[in-house]
């Protein structure tokens, strides 16, 4: 391996062991079987761990069948995350009209005006 490759599957290296630990601790700390966002981060972050891992074995099977599975296994990855990146998306938006939906109904609301 040349030293491009070698810093390449280093910081994936760093991308995969990053992600699982997120995810232990992720796991062990907090309830995010519970809500939509608490299981989307935890989907992202091992969707994007296994990326990371995929670089590492890519690496030491780069031909044959192993490489051939591998290489099939990202681009469902890929379409994976392209998929929680659109979900992102969409939460985002609903949250954003959630909270002008709230704000317009505070506006209709009788009371003395907001303070500035």
């Amino acid at each position: 391996m040349d030293w491009a490759q070698t810093a390449n599957t280093t910081a994936s290296a760093l991308v995969a062991l990053a992600s699982i630990a997120f995810a232990v601790v992720y796991h062990l700390h907090a309830p995010w079987r519970s809500t939509p966002v608490g299981r989307h981060v935890m989907t992202f972050t091992l969707a994007i761990g296994a990326l990371g891992a995929y670089t590492i074995l890519i690496t030491l099977w780069p031909e044959g069948t192993p490489a051939a599975v591998l290489r099939t296994a990202r681009t469902v990855l890929l379409v994976l995350i392209a998929g929680l990146v659109v979900q992102r998306t969409l939460m985002v938006v609903r949250v954003q009209h959630r909270g002008a939906l709230l704000e317009a109904t505070r506006h209709d609301q009788p009371g003395p005006p907001p303070h500035a």
